[in-house]
């Protein structure tokens, strides 16, 4: 079987899932505030379906994983649908803390309904993918749930610390390639991490072959950060659907950016002088890749690639679930959007 003949399987459990969780909200007086849920989660309001909805990959390689290990995948739906409201309810606080007016082309939720209600919608997510957790008891022993839950409250922590470097490097000009690396741990590839760890638990993996698998998920979001960061200089603006002049415009400590930074030449120079107007990106572009930013980042990405693959090689993920989850981070990490 595929990687597209298991996810035409997967994925519409795990959106029956994702919509059994969130149901516990749908009750008369909380109507409209369920509503924004389901907006976000890209299931109502205008521009609702799979652009809306995202490619629910964190889900994915739970129950990839979970499989891979030579168990049932079903019984680990709940940890799936955990996973994905605790990474959109990062994205809905995401939202209001660096002010972006859109995600995955719609308005967010604190345009639409005020930055308050907004918080509350990422909280009631937050809660939604512990309760989530809970539902996991019938099928797997007390203390794996717990191991389950563990794991995933210390990821919520690490995205908290990622997201606060993230916003303290704001406007900073004193940044260092070294402090980039545990900004993108907290922010991307600890919940990767998360994804394949827990998806070992549950295939009832021993922890040597646990740890392995958390380590290629790790591996894996450092590469997927590291790939994004490339497209959102050099990407296709017609492959990526936003614009490359966007990251550069924004201000944003990438690896390119820092890379750049480092060679204390030209693009340093104009960095420090202020923010980057949409008519100097090509050329800021360019000038970044002349002084090897580019180079550097594309190396980056490969060596985290290779240790992703290389991790999972030695997990040695078997049957038809095996070969997909080689195919998704193949997938993954040849993207060019």
């Amino acid at each position: 079987m595929s990687l597209n003949e298991l996810t035409s399987q997967m994925l519409p459990a795990i959106e029956a899932e994702l919509q059994r969780q969130t149901a516990r909200l749908d009750q008369p007086r909380t109507r409209p505030f369920y509503e924004m849920l389901t907006y976000h989660m890209g299931w109502s309001g205008e521009g609702a379906g799979p652009e809306a909805t995202g490619k629910r990959i964190r889900p994915l390689l739970v129950l990839l994983t979970t499989a891979a290990c030579g168990t049932d995948w079903q019984p680990a739906l709940p940890a799936a649908a955990a996973v994905e409201l605790i990474h959109n309810f990062s994205l809905v606080h995401d939202d209001v803390q660096d002010n972006s007016d859109k995600r995955r082309g719609r308005p967010t939720v604190w345009v639409k309904w005020g930055v308050p209600m907004a918080i509350n919608v990422g909280d009631a997510l937050f809660v939604l993918a512990n309760q989530a957790l809970l539902d996991l008891t019938p099928h797997y022993p007390a203390e794996t749930v717990v191991h389950a839950a563990r794991i995933l409250q210390e990821t919520c922590l690490d995205l908290t610390r990622g997201q606060y470097l993230d916003m303290s490097y704001q406007g900073r000009k004193d940044l260092h390639i070294e402090d980039y690396w545990p900004m993108i741990g907290g922010k991307t590839a600890a919940l990767l991490a998360a994804c394949t760890s827990i998806g070992a638990l549950l295939g009832a993996a021993d922890s040597a072959t646990q740890e392995t698998y958390r380590a290629f998920g790790h591996s894996l979001g450092l590469a997927f950060q590291v790939q994004d960061d490339l497209l959102g200089i050099w990407g296709d603006e017609a492959l990526t659907g936003k614009s490359a002049a966007s990251d550069l415009v924004e201000g944003k400590n990438s690896l390119p950016v820092l890379a750049g930074l480092s060679k204390k030449g030209k693009f340093a120079e104009r960095w420090a002088q202020g923010p980057i107007r949409p008519d100097e990106v090509q050329e800021l572009a360019d000038l970044l890749a002349a002084e090897s930013a580019y180079g550097y980042t594309y190396e980056a990405a490969r060596q985290m690639t290779d240790l992703a693959l290389n991790n999972l090689r030695v997990a040695d993920p078997q049957g038809e679930a095996g070969v997909a989850l080689f195919a998704l981070t193949e997938k993954l990490l040849g993207r060019q959007a």
